[in-house]
């Protein structure tokens, strides 16, 4: 492994970080922001933000520019995803699902493939939904049970998924299926289905304690007919092609963590300055004033993390390891800080409708998916000893 010394960081023009980040933070506050506290009240699913976003080009920041995506790098989408982030992380979540999707059908996707979906999806006009989880195959994904069995030309989907990503809504699903039951991890594929079709059931919306605009549920699907084309890459390479995706989705969630824990600061912030305790703001407190040193510098450092594992992506280094300590110490950071601005409001707080409380339980869900942070450090020490 080269010392990190030594490491060449190739780099955009900053006048292309400077314009996306400011694209994206406008929005945030212009768009995104003043809806967060009715979207976590009524979960509902903001097309009209998704449709806004399509038109600026906040979808397939990475996607290149020949298959309609804005062309960007890894740094790139890191700071889109803080930026949404600091507005509702639900909207940033559903950027993250789009990119990974995106990304999935230009690197993997034959040709009739991306020409049927890809520009559906990055302009928002396909909704979709990457399909994995199950009841006993989460963190393990060996464990699927999901089957796709060839029948004819075709192939027959059988099995169930839960907890997925707008599954309540989505058009398109990309579902992980075992195709050769004796072959472990390399029996897996890929399968590209229409969510209309016969035989696709929906279970119920979930209720989540955070993200709420973000709707999760259960999938079914009772033998659902798929034509040969709806594989997406090689036969039985489904969960190489899925692990080929999470070092970018731990990338995208560490920043998300970063964007809500930076919302905190500001709200905590803004507090401190105006709320009057014993004759003065309470930001002339000494104990305050540390605690917010202690946010400010734990989310700097979350930064850097994010960005450094991000352009080690983009420079073609190793990344794995600096994904998974980027997302792991941002997402705990992000719901370390968000509980401290809870604190800081006190009481007030504490109460449905100040936006930490909203920040405090939408922190959460960055410890658990894309791999929860116990997890990130059995890969960072896996990564450190085979170092």
């Amino acid at each position: 492994m080269m010392p990190a010394s030594s490491l060449a960081f190739p780099r955009l023009a900053p006048e292309i970080y400077t314009q996306t980040g400011e694209t994206a933070r406008r929005f945030a506050e212009a768009r995104v922001k003043p809806l967060a506290r009715e979207l976590d009240e009524t979960e509902r699913f903001p097309q009209e933000i998704y449709a806004a976003m399509a038109e600026l080009g906040l979808f397939g920041i990475t996607v290149p520019e020949e298959f309609g995506g804005a062309g960007l790098d890894a740094l790139s989408y890191a700071v889109v995803m803080e930026e949404l982030s600091r507005g509702y992380a639900s909207v940033a979540d559903q950027c993250g699902l789009v990119e990974l999707i995106g990304m999935l059908l230009c690197v993997h996707g034959s040709p009739a493939q991306r020409e049927a979906h890809l520009a559906e999806v990055l302009s928002a006009r396909t909704r979709v939904a990457y399909c994995i989880t199950e009841a006993e195959a989460g963190t393990d994904v060996s464990g699927i049970k999901t089957t796709a069995v060839r029948a004819g030309a075709g192939w027959r989907l059988s099995g169930s998924k839960i907890w997925i990503h707008n599954a309540p809504v989505a058009d398109l699903g990309f579902v992980l299926a075992r195709t050769d039951p004796d072959a472990g991890h390399r029996g897996m594929s890929i399968f590209i289905v229409d969510l209309h079709a016969p035989g696709v059931s929906r279970g119920k919306k979930e209720h989540k304690m955070g993200q709420r605009a973000s709707p999760v549920g259960a999938l079914h699907f009772d033998g659902v007919a798929l034509p040969e084309d709806a594989l997406l890459g090689p036969l039985n390479r489904g969960f190489h092609i899925m692990m080929s995706v999470l070092d970018k989705g731990r990338i995208g969630i560490g920043a998300l963590a970063v964007g809500i824990a930076q919302a905190g600061l500001d709200a905590a912030l803004d507090y401190a300055r105006t709320r009057r305790q014993f004759g003065r703001a309470i930001a002339e407190n000494q104990g305050l004033q540390w605690m917010l040193a202690d946010m400010q510098k734990d989310i700097t450092a979350a930064r850097a993390l994010v960005q450094r594992a991000a352009m080690l992506m983009d420079a073609g280094h190793p990344a794995t390891m600096d994904c998974s300590i980027a997302k792991c110490f941002a997402s705990d950071a992000a719901v370390q800080h968000t509980a401290n601005a809870v604190q800081i409001f006190g009481g007030s707080g504490y109460i449905r409708g100040f936006e930490v409380e909203r920040l405090y339980r939408d922190a959460k869900i960055t410890q658990i998916y894309e791999g929860t942070n116990q997890i990130q450090r059995s890969i960072i020490a896996r990564e450190l000893l085979k170092a």
